[in-house]
């Protein structure tokens, strides 16, 4: 029988109560248009926990946690606990709370990292407005991206029945699969509103991790 796991339930329902309780008591942003017919945020509403680039006016230090446990929408929110509904649990049964539990903080800060690096080469090296600096990071997916890593490597041969298509593959090639279209996404001229490099620095995070513990161990 399938059992959900202490720290994945607790995750799932602190996420839950995060997109709820924020969107009940502080609301969506509301937007005003500058002289140049640009939209500027007037009021954060709950945008106040999502991750901002530190240089913009808007970022706060706390935002570093609380935009891990934020998310856009609905269906944002649905597919980020499915995941890690179907894939933490069989983790946390191998590794324990503690080390599962740092695992997926490890994971999520590295994909913060790492799309924080990105735009900071977008924006001061390769010509991106700057405006950017005021476009939020928020959810889940860096973590669960590296329990998708995880789940790959510690259980390769483990088929996965794919949504579309409908079809069977083992993890291991589904993780690298799901990279390489991540990469793809993240260099091509594509404006999906996707924090693509957090996905990738989820796994990145997570695959050196989880080399580290197999080669050094692990003390949690």
């Amino acid at each position: 029988m399938y059992r959900v796991t202490e720290v994945v339930k607790h995750l799932l329902i602190i996420n839950i109560l995060m997109f709820l309780g924020t969107a009940w008591l502080m609301g969506e942003p509301t937007y005003v248009y500058n002289a140049a017919g640009m939209p500027v945020m007037r009021d954060l509403g709950r945008l106040q926990l999502a991750l901002f680039f530190p240089t913009s006016a808007y970022f706060a230090p706390y935002q570093v946690v609380t935009h891990m446990f934020m998310h856009a929408n609905f269906q944002h929110l649905f597919f980020n606990m499915f995941a890690l509904f179907l894939f933490g649990p069989p983790i946390e049964s191998v590794w324990g709370p503690r080390r599962f539990l740092f695992y997926y903080f490890v994971t999520g800060l590295g994909a913060m990292f790492l799309h924080l690096f990105v735009k900071y080469l977008e924006i001061f090296h390769f010509g991106a407005p700057s405006f950017l600096m005021d476009v939020p990071m928020l959810g889940a997916s860096g973590a669960v991206f590296g329990i998708l890593t995880g789940y790959g490597m510690l259980f390769p041969n483990n088929r996965i029945m794919l949504l579309i298509p409908p079809i069977p593959m083992r993890a291991k090639y589904f993780v690298l699969v799901y990279a390489a279209i991540e990469l793809f996404l993240g260099l091509g001229p594509f404006q999906t509103g996707v924090a693509h490099f957090a996905h990738l620095g989820g796994a990145l995070f997570g695959f050196l991790l989880i080399l580290y513990w197999r080669r050094y161990g692990s003390r949690l």
